[in-house]
């Protein structure tokens, strides 16, 4: 096989492969752009506002420090409501027990002067644990994005790292004898 066929060949493939990681890189920025922007959108539509402290004393320090840094404002990140979910409401629904023990006590308090309580205590929680839940399906989905804009960086160096293999590869064709061989 004559060696320029062979460097075309090696090319073309290199430069295909080109097109395809940059392709490949703007569709996960893309998803990255889909991802942040609609949970962004979400989470403002909720109008949660982040409190300045949990109440939890036995709290890290760097929990504590995110609370103060971003209290009284509104939530806007999958960040902030994974953090939210797991510090805020993680911990005062754990002093509630769970939704299985609540609808347990609200059935054994029916018809007694404590179904009141309990009924509320059971709702708290389900609204609790819902809202928790989905708080932290939005900081899946906004981490998933994370991933797509890392992604979307190494596919683009490595697009561009190859396109610039493949004009070596070019000028390789070029000094290369019409009649050298493999």
């Amino acid at each position: 096989m004559k060696r320029r066929t062979f460097d075309s060949m090696v090319t073309l493939v290199g430069l295909g492969v080109t097109i395809a990681l940059l392709a490949a890189s703007a569709l996960l920025n893309w998803g990255y752009s889909f991802a942040n922007n609609t949970v962004s959108s979400q989470l403002k539509a909720q109008q949660i506002t982040l409190p300045a402290a949990t109440g939890n004393s036995a709290e890290p320090a760097d929990v504590t420090a995110f609370f103060k840094a971003n209290g009284n404002k509104l939530m806007t990140t999958g960040k902030q409501a994974q953090m939210y979910a797991d510090h805020f409401l993680g911990f005062h629904l754990s002093k509630m027990g769970t939704y299985a023990q609540a609808s347990t006590a609200a059935r054994a308090a029916a018809g007694t002067d404590k179904a009141a309580a309990a009924n509320a205590t059971l709702e708290t929680v389900f609204k609790g644990t819902t809202l928790r839940g989905t708080l932290l399906t939005a900081y899946a989905f906004w981490e998933l994005g994370q991933i797509a804009r890392i992604a979307s960086g190494v596919v683009l160096a490595g697009g561009i790292l190859l396109f610039f293999f493949v004009l070596a590869g070019w000028r390789n064709l070029r000094r290369t004898p019409e009649d050298a061989t493999i």
